[in-house]
């Protein structure tokens, strides 16, 4: 099996790629999705969340605007939380691994792969990209988005310019979406050997 770890700051496509990916037969573990599942009704970190950040959960589970305003710009307060979240999504990506031990190629779709280290964890690297114009636009036409809050984000995140020199593969989608999928295709073949004659 190749680990293809895909990665990307925010605003620049990766959920649409990884979702490509995923249409394309590849299975995707998304980092995300499973911290929502665990921070939402029911998950598992809910009770230690509350513990340690009293005040921001609730019948649907965690709320995220509360803890983001608890953690935002508090350097020690997200650590805390960092060392709640990533244990438990490395159990859950073991857990996928395990599952799809036998597919010749799985997507991790991790959103600060290299700031955590986790580049070295995986086979490859795909970094999702586009121009900062078009990420700021993306980023900013979300609900409850502000241009402190992008900046805040920004600052936690590699620059793009350096997470497309560590890539083995950058997906550009600041083009059509055709073209897009035609670049992960090309990936997916590179890697699983597929139209190799």
């Amino acid at each position: 099996m190749i680990t293809l770890g895909l990665t990307g700051s925010i605003g620049m496509g990766k959920s649409t790629v990884a979702r490509m990916f995923e249409r394309e037969g590849v299975p995707v573990f998304d980092a995300d999705a499973e911290v929502h599942r665990l921070q939402g009704p029911e998950g598992r970190l809910v009770a230690e969340i509350e513990a340690r950040f009293p005040g921001t959960t609730g019948a649907e589970g965690v709320d995220r605007s509360a803890l983001a305003e608890r953690v935002l710009g508090e350097p020690e307060a997200l650590r805390n939380l960092e060392a709640l979240i990533h244990p438990a999504v490395a159990r859950e990506r073991a857990n996928f691994l395990a599952r799809h031990a036998e597919a010749p190629l799985v997507v991790l779709d991790i959103p600060l792969l290299f700031e955590t280290g986790g580049a070295g964890q995986v086979h490859k690297v795909a970094v999702v990209s586009a121009p900062a114009s078009v990420q700021a636009d993306r980023v900013l036409a979300r609900p409850g988005m502000t241009c402190a809050k992008f900046a805040q984000i920004l600052a936690r995140q590699m620059p793009d310019e350096e997470k497309r020199r560590r890539a083995d593969f950058v997906i550009d989608t600041s083009i059509a979406e055709e073209q897009t999928l035609e670049q992960v295709r090309l990936i997916i073949a590179c890697l699983t050997g597929a139209g190799d004659s």
